[in-house]
């Protein structure tokens, strides 16, 4: 007797689609449709309101993460911008550094 593999919500789309592009869907779906642990109050009680935006159900704080799970925090913008200008520096440095190279090794 043949081994009966257990589709879940992938099996409405039929012999459409190939297997493996199911099976990758279904794991995304089933991943992003599970409730998660909230980042503020560690409970297992948030879900996905849209792309990109989760709600927990029992302290009631809505926030960002991922597009299918919530694994961790994103930086705000303001962090990044902070960290933005010394790395320009860091770019420039090593750019006249190589410059200064080119014209000593001619």
């Amino acid at each position: 007797m043949a081994v009966v593999k257990q589709h879940g919500s992938v099996k409405r789309f039929g012999a459409r689609y190939g297997t493996k592009t199911k099976y990758r869907f279904g794991k995304i779906e089933s991943e992003q449709r599970k409730l998660h642990k909230c980042l503020y109050c560690n409970k297992v009680k948030v879900k996905r309101v849209a792309m990109g935006i989760w709600q927990c159900r029992a302290c009631d704080s809505k926030f960002v993460g991922k597009a299918y799970s919530v694994q961790k925090k994103i930086e705000f913008a303001e962090e990044s911008a902070e960290e933005m200008p010394k790395a320009q520096e860091e770019i420039t440095e090593t750019k006249e550094e190589a410059q200064e190279e080119a014209e000593s090794a001619e």
